[in-house]
């Protein structure tokens, strides 16, 4: 059946469903009513909304597959292009660029992330941009919050000219030095028109300045937290140090990137404030580059992997300490390289199981209920609940029993952003000779 037919109705019913609401609550078997953009009714058991008829409404049989929330992604990069490195990114040219953001836009929408909060943006306006054109309906892509490019110090992560071209242009991020300057690059990101504001507040490995550096002021982090809070702006920061964790708190920077180091005082201080915080830990960028990156120069045991690889083992405890403490952690992996591909981007509901003690449906509300919230919609997204947006995936198979099949795009069998189809269901007796 055309994709056009299913989305030109008013009503759609999924029933024979089992519906993983993403509360908690062990899945049931029922049926969902979607009628406009919204989930209008849910019905526990058999078929509830009018029999055989179902008062015009076009239905979907599940045959048995598992309705749940679409997965959102809490860590996200648009603007990253499955690129062999930094370079890449940051050299390409500004229109084939906003070609390519849209390009990822579409392979996390096909993977089943309906929605997804930018964490920076490669250049000013891609993801305002994108951001747009999704929302009207032009190309695919998930519900979409945008940022700018990252703000950093002078030698910081980001800062990626060498000394002898210090040119703008040469970086991933905006490079500022003292509050005045900060000012200004956070009014001109307001300018452009970004959702959050982005600090880098602790360096990276592999750029040369150490993940447990910490070399933004408290100055200059204050004058970006009161420009961007007067505005009703969000902030986030890549925070991989203890230090910048700390900063995250003392000055209420909502979203906290990686946060491996976090020491004893900075759980103690983030356990106390959990409910304004939300840490996305970005583990596949740390599995990925440690282990799996050779093809791209990055070979395992070589003194940069290896640096992963010790920041990877303080990341697994870390966040189990955080998860015991119940501080909100969000799958994002920092998807978006060529080691790191957008589209994979469900794996991180594996490793939460596999390598931080998550339970499935733990690591499933990480990245729907959760990020729900992390999107400021907590209230009517994450959820399969009455009154909530209709952003719902059709599963072949119990991701409970093995959350690995959220990773096959084959079993995803529907995709539906704002009560509409993304990925349309396969007629009935189509999907009966598939299961055969």
């Amino acid at each position: 059946m055309a994709e056009t037919d299913w989305n030109g109705n008013s009503e759609i019913v999924f029933t024979n469903v089992r519906v993983l609401d993403a509360t908690g609550e062990n899945p049931y078997t029922g049926e969902v009513v979607v009628k406009g953009n919204r989930i209008s009714r849910i019905s526990r058991g058999g078929a509830r909304f009018g029999g055989s008829s179902y008062g015009g409404a076009k239905v979907i049989d599940g045959m048995g597959a598992t309705l749940m929330p679409g997965m959102i992604d809490a860590h996200l990069h648009l603007s990253w292009n499955n690129a062999p490195g930094i370079d890449p990114i940051q050299m390409m040219e500004l229109e084939e660029h906003m070609l390519v953001t849209m390009e990822m836009a579409k392979l996390v929408l096909d993977a089943g992330f309906t929605a997804g909060r930018g964490a920076a943006a490669a250049k000013p306006r891609l993801d305002v941009v994108a951001k747009r054109f999704i929302n009207e309906g032009r190309f695919p892509g998930p519900r979409y919050l945008s940022a700018g490019p990252e703000i950093t110090t002078v030698g910081g992560l980001g800062d990626a000219a060498p000394s002898h071209i210090p040119h703008e242009g040469l970086n991933l991020g905006l490079v500022v030095s003292g509050p005045e300057e900060v000012r200004r690059t956070v009014r001109t990101l307001i300018k452009y028109g970004v959702d959050s504001i982005k600090l880098n507040l602790s360096g990276e490995a592999i750029t040369g300045m150490g993940a447990e550096e910490t070399p933004m002021s408290e100055e200059e982090v204050a004058m970006a937290v009161q420009e961007a809070r007067c505005r009703h702006k969000t902030l986030s920061a890549h925070a991989r140090s203890s230090g910048s964790v700390k900063q995250c708190i003392r000055h209420g920077i909502t979203n906290i990137y990686h946060a491996s180091f976090a020491d004893e005082e900075s759980l103690d201080m983030l356990e106390a404030a959990k409910d304004r915080h939300f840490v996305a830990p970005g583990i596949a960028w740390l599995i990925n580059t440690a282990r799996y990156a050779e093809e791209w120069g990055i070979k395992p045991g070589s003194p940069i992997a290896m640096e992963y690889e010790r920041e990877l083992e303080m990341c697994i405890d870390t966040m189990k300490k955080m998860h015991r403490r119940g501080i909100r952690i969000c799958i994002g992996g920092d998807y978006g390289f060529a080691w790191t591909p957008q589209g994979t981007n469900a794996k991180d509901i594996e490793t939460f199981v596999d390598m931080l003690g998550f339970s499935p449906m733990e690591a499933i509300q990480a990245g729907t209920k959760y990020g729900g919230q992390i999107m400021q919609m907590g209230d009517e997204l994450g959820l399969i609940k009455e009154g909530y947006l209709a952003d719902l995936i059709l599963i072949d198979g119990d991701p409970i029993s093995d959350v690995r099949i959220l990773q096959d795009q084959k079993r995803i069998l529907a995709i539906m952003k704002d009560g509409k189809f993304h990925k349309a269901p396969q007629a009935q007796e189509q999907r009966r000779r598939l299961i055969a």
